[in-house]
């Protein structure tokens, strides 16, 4: 049997009449006798990490088991789920659930470090007059995997993450509970809650698709213009000089490498909503908005890491669409009262069908051989167990999606008490094909995963 080499780009359209029709995937665009995770079909890894503040409503309230609404009941792949992740039921073979993990980097900070400790393990120094960190799993895995794509992370919120409740004064606590992600000790990321620059972000500047071509012409023409210039200038400069002019340039080059990339994304097939004008006046609206630009990255390859604070930490964001007229925040500390837990649960509910209805739309896109979702890999939880208390033990935390064929799904699983987060990050970073013997206060892999 002969065999050639010759295939058709992936990019392939049939032009004709002024109309160009983006063609799906054939057998003619994969290399004869090429192995399928060597063309365009291979699985391609998304990880997305979905923050929720002030815990979930588990066995350690005065109620005991009988208010659990946070773990499943069973173990393994006998398991049911419970209330609040109830949802998910139509997609329970991508889930695995895990009793018994805590966080010690966030052990007694009340709100101050959550968000920034759940993707790090580390506790921050609070001493130090900047932030002081180390970086985040979804910045370690964007640097590994987000290279090739015009946004190497993508970090986002549905309100501002800025709230006087969890920015506590003197201790550098807005640089650690407005944030999820930190790229380098120094180096926290904002969560952007505005959906028009998320969509900037991702599809440039511009309310048409013309429009942005033109502002991205421009603003390449800008690039290359101070890329030349500075480097005549470098010429004539001192060593400390041309150092400092050389971070510079670094950044420069790095916001060009973005630009190519983004000229070189394929839009054909997906179906851009207008751009939003800017932060909505319905949360409701605001959080299904996030998820579906989050979902448009991911199809169309802009990012393959998003993290998402799905309400900030601190919040007093009431919750009428679902009849829950308390804030958050005060909300949170329940007291134990039947009432408020139940209106909590509620709240925690309504952020997992929010969830729920984004990891069905990845489910229903084709990517490869299988669908955006068996090709992603989900952290979604909280850094706090019992609101009321502001503990750190057990914490709500789960795992979504095929991982592009890493991940088992369809289970629960008991670990020891007191097994360290850090083993879930370190299963993580792992199953993203960074192969690491340990992170922060890790002590293994979690097994079965």
């Amino acid at each position: 049997m002969y065999l050639t080499k010759k295939h058709l780009s992936r990019r392939t359209v049939l032009r004709g009449m002024g109309t160009a029709v983006a063609l799906p995937l054939l057998d003619a665009m994969i290399p004869a006798a090429t192995a399928l995770a060597q063309t365009a079909a291979a699985p391609n890894l998304r990880a997305g990490f979905f923050y929720i503040p002030h815990g979930a409503i588990m066995w350690n309230t005065a109620h005991g088991p009988d208010m659990d609404h946070w773990t499943p009941s069973g173990s393994g792949a006998d398991f049911k789920l419970s209330p609040i992740m109830e949802p998910l039921e139509d997609l329970k073979h991508y889930v695995t659930s895990f009793a018994n993990l805590e966080n010690k980097a966030s052990a007694n900070s009340v709100h101050a470090v959550n968000p920034a400790t759940w993707l790090s393990g580390a506790k921050p120094d609070l001493q130090s007059p900047g932030a002081s960190m180390t970086p985040t799993i979804d910045q370690i895995i964007a640097a590994h995997i987000g290279q090739s794509t015009a946004l190497p992370s993508l970090e986002v919120a549905s309100e501002t993450t800025i709230q006087v409740a969890a920015c506590t004064g003197g201790s550098g606590g807005c640089y650690y509970s407005s944030t999820l992600s930190f790229r380098n000790a120094t180096s926290p990321l904002p969560m952007e809650f505005n959906p028009r620059k998320v969509f900037t972000q991702l599809f440039g500047e511009g309310d048409t698709p013309q429009e942005r071509d033109a502002i991205s012409r421009q603003t390449k023409s800008i690039l290359d213009l101070i890329s030349e210039r500075t480097q005549e200038l470098q010429r004539s400069l001192g060593a400390s000089d041309r150092a400092l002019l050389g971070e510079y340039l670094d950044t420069v080059r790095e916001i060009e490498r973005r630009v190519e990339m983004a000229e070189q994304r394929d839009l054909s097939g997906i179906d851009l909503p207008e751009a939003p004008i800017g932060e909505l006046d319905s949360f409701d609206d605001q959080v299904r908005l996030m998820f579906d630009l989050i979902a448009l990255a991911y199809q169309a390859n802009l990012t393959k890491v998003a993290s998402y604070i799905m309400v900030a930490e601190g919040t007093n964001r009431t919750y009428n669409h679902i009849g829950v007229s308390d804030a958050f925040h005060p909300l949170s500390h329940h007291a134990n009262d039947i009432g408020r837990l139940q209106r909590l649960v509620r709240i925690q509910r309504y952020h997992m069908e929010r969830f729920a209805d984004f990891l069905a739309k990845l489910d229903s896109i084709p990517d490869g051989e299988g669908s955006l979702l068996d090709n992603s890999m989900f952290m979604y939880g909280s850094n706090m167990s019992n609101s009321d208390r502001h503990n750190n033990y057990p914490l709500p935390n789960i795992l979504v999606g095929g991982g592009a064929g890493t991940l088992s799904g369809g289970q629960h699983i008991t670990l020891p008490e007191h097994t360290t987060l850090s083993n879930l990050h370190l299963t993580v970073l792992n199953k993203a094909g960074l192969e690491l013997q340990s992170f922060a206060d890790s002590t293994g892999e979690i097994a079965g995963v």
